[in-house]
This record gives C-alpha cells, sequence and structure tokens, in this order.
C-alpha cells in the first residue's frame, strides 16, 4: 500500500515547479458505476466491509474501511483519468490497474475492477462506443477478460508472462504469452508488432494502458527481465502509437512488486514523465 503515497510524493519532487503535470483529485466512485461491472452483493461487502474471510484471503487482504475508501478513490481516479484523457489527450492515474477483480469478488490484490468500472461509465455516458485496454501488466488481466468476453465494443489486448499468475487464464480478445526472462529488445519488438495490428483491425475511441512495472528484471513478482530504460521505451512505444492515432490515452499504475518502496515509486513514475511530454 504504501507505494501510492511514494509515487505521490516522487511525482511532487518531479514537479516542484508545477509545469510538468496538473494534479486532480478523484471523488470516490459511485456504487451505481461499479454496479455496472459488479454483482451487487460483493459491492455491497466492500462497501460495508463485510467481505467474507474466503473472498478477502482471494484478494490478499482484510477488508477494513481504509482499504474500501482507498478502492472507491483510486476507481473514481480511473474514471476521472479517462474523462480528463477525452479532454486533454492524455491523462494517467497515481493507483488502478487492479485487473483481477472479476464479477463477483476480487482477487489478487484487486478490489475492483477501475478500469472495466471506467471503460462502462463512459459508454453509459455516451462519451465512447469502443474501448481499447491495452494491458502490460507481467500478470495475465483475467478479470478484465472475464468482464468483457462477449462484449465485442472493448478489445482486451494482455502481454504477460505465461507461467505467472494466475494459474488459470481467461481468454483475452488477444493474449500474448511470454517467456521467462525475456529482455527489452525482444519485448519491445513484440510489443511493436502486436500494437500495429490491434490499432489497425480495431477502431477504438479511447485506450487505456495498464503499464504495470512488474516485468522489471528486480521485480519481486516478475518473470520477465526488462530494464528501466526498456519500460520507459516500452512506455514511448504505447504513446506513441496511439498518439499517433489521434486517440485519448488514459493511464494506470498496475503492478510493482519490491521492498525498496523509492525505486518502485520512480519506475512507476516513468508513466506520468513519459505522458507529460505528450500533453
Amino acid at each position: 500500500m504504501g507505494k501510492y503515497e511514494a509515487v505521490a510524493q516522487e511525482l511532487r519532487a518531479l514537479d516542484a515547479n508545477g509545469e510538468m503535470f496538473e494534479q486532480h483529485v478523484p471523488d470516490p466512485i459511485r456504487p451505481e458505476d461499479l454496479l455496472r461491472v459488479h454483482a451487487r452483493e460483493y459491492v455491497e461487502q466492500v462497501l460495508s466491509c463485510t467481505v467474507p474471510a474466503l473472498v478477502a484471503r482471494e484478494i490478499g487482504f482484510p477488508m477494513s474501511q481504509s482499504v474500501s475508501f482507498r478502492a472507491q478513490c483510486a476507481t473514481g481516479g480511473s474514471l476521472l483519468t479517462a474523462i480528463l484523457a477525452m479532454e486533454y489527450g492524455v491523462a494517467c492515474n497515481t493507483a488502478g490497474g487492479s485487473h483481477h477483480a472479476r464479477i463477483a469478488q476480487g482477487a489478487g490484490f484487486c478490489v475492483f475492477n477501475d478500469v472495466a468500472v471506467a471503460a462502462r461509465a463512459l459508454q453509459a455516458m455516451r462519451m465512447v462506443r469502443n474501448v481499447l485496454i491495452i494491458d502490460l501488466d507481467v500478470h495475465q488481466g483475467d478479470g478484465t477478460a472475464d468482464i468483457f468476453a462477449h462484449d465485442a465494443s472493448v478489445f482486451t489486448l494482455s502481454l504477460h508472462s505465461e507461467k505467472n499468475y494466475p494459474v488459470r487464464k481467461k481468454a483475452s480478445t488477444l493474449d500474448v504469452p511470454l517467456k521467462d526472462e525475456m529482455e527489452d529488445e525482444e519485448y519491445l519488438s513484440i510489443l511493436k508488432a502486436t500494437l500495429k495490428t490491434v490499432l489497425k483491425t480495431f477502431k477504438a475511441d479511447i485506450v487505456f494502458f495498464n503499464a504495470g512495472v512488474d516485468p522489471h528484471k528486480e521485480d519481486r513478482l516478475g518473470r520477465l527481465a526488462l530494464t528501466d530504460d526498456g519500460l520507459q521505451a516500452r512506455e514511448e512505444l504505447v504513446f506513441d502509437f496511439v498518439r499517433n492515432e489521434g486517440l485519448p490515452l488514459a493511464g494506470v499504475l498496475g503492478g510493482g512488486y519490491s521492498n525498496n518502496l523509492r525505486l518502485l515509486a520512480k519506475r512507476h513514475c516513468i508513466l506520468h514523465r513519459v505522458a507529460a511530454k505528450y500533453l
């Protein structure tokens, strides 16, 4: 949990003069927005902090008031990020990317599927019709894939470590499983070819980008071998492809696991530093 404050502190230090970023504070997500994606029983359990022990175990922590409120704010943040991206071209959350949360419950440190909730809210407001989700977290976005399994208006793309969590994966619109210890050059080559194909075949109105940094070679829960330079090149590749198509891009934090919070925060902030170049 500590990484979120560390990311905010790092961004404030990066932009001490207020010239790189414009910061916005989201409202907690509304229950009616959550209910477009998640089962009513589960939403009520999270909001009232009565999540059953077995579900809490799958999520990875007990449901307290602070955990519930953080999940509501992170999800509200992804919706605000998407709305700002529609206005400015790019915007990034300092949280979000909870892609293991499914319709009926959370899992894998994910309470609400913030990107799915934001996508559905934009569609309900008739701001967009078609949504592309580029998920580059090291773990497959199984929750997102399952939520949109029968919805042709949402394209889910997941590049992930083939042998990593979750054991039982769900079918995304396009899955690209990657071998262990893959390094920068091969990863970026695969990503470039994949993005070229997807953006040519699917006509999106907005792109969500899960920029998890757990593909990094030093990540505790990753099995890939990207460097800091590789992550920056990855972000630049995504932004170049998406913005060259004239599409708004909403970035979310995704996964990243390290005992060194300062280094981890710096790694996550690569997303925001790259995004600032496109404002």
